[in-house]
């Protein structure tokens, strides 16, 4: 009985916090434009407003990219570079919530069983779906930096 009041107090409070959410991001146009790109949600537009640093601080979205942790770990020797696996530096909030948004777009693509012609179609055709979802979630996070540093809404490319 003691389980089931936790769970109805913190489905009550869940609720509040969602009404917050949905209010905050009617009233706050950075909010609105954040939720405008394919995979981002009122939750990644919080984070990244809340905890991202000031986006025009970074020279490139690739720099962003690179904060947050969405780029290859490079090793490279004698001229030679070899590019590894994700870092697992940076900001990981932000990171796994555009992951999370880059997948669940994936799997509704896949799940309407027409791979679009275009960049993500191509990368889905040769790649497994999470090393897609890290690539598009990279895109998303140049996506969002053009966005917001230059005061546009979102444009499909």
């Amino acid at each position: 009985m003691l389980y089931l009041d936790q769970v109805g107090l913190l489905s009550e409070k869940i609720d509040e916090l969602s009404l917050k959410l949905r209010e905050t991001t009617k009233s706050n146009e950075d909010m609105r434009g954040l939720c405008t790109v394919p995979g981002a949600g009122p939750v990644t537009a919080g984070a990244i407003l809340a905890f991202a640093p000031d986006l025009r601080a970074f020279k490139s979205g690739r720099n962003l990219a690179a904060r947050l942790g969405l780029v290859p770990r490079q090793h490279s020797t004698g001229g030679k570079t070899c590019p590894g696996g994700v870092s697992k530096m940076g900001q990981s909030d932000i990171r796994r919530l555009l992951i999370v948004g880059a997948m669940s777009l994936i799997r509704w693509i896949v799940r309407k069983g027409v791979l679009p012609d275009n960049w993500l179609g191509h990368i889905l055709g040769r790649k497994v779906r999470m090393v897609a979802a890290v690539a598009l979630a990279n895109k998303m996070a140049r996506s969002i930096w053009a966005m917001m540093t230059g005061e546009q809404t979102y444009r499909m490319a």
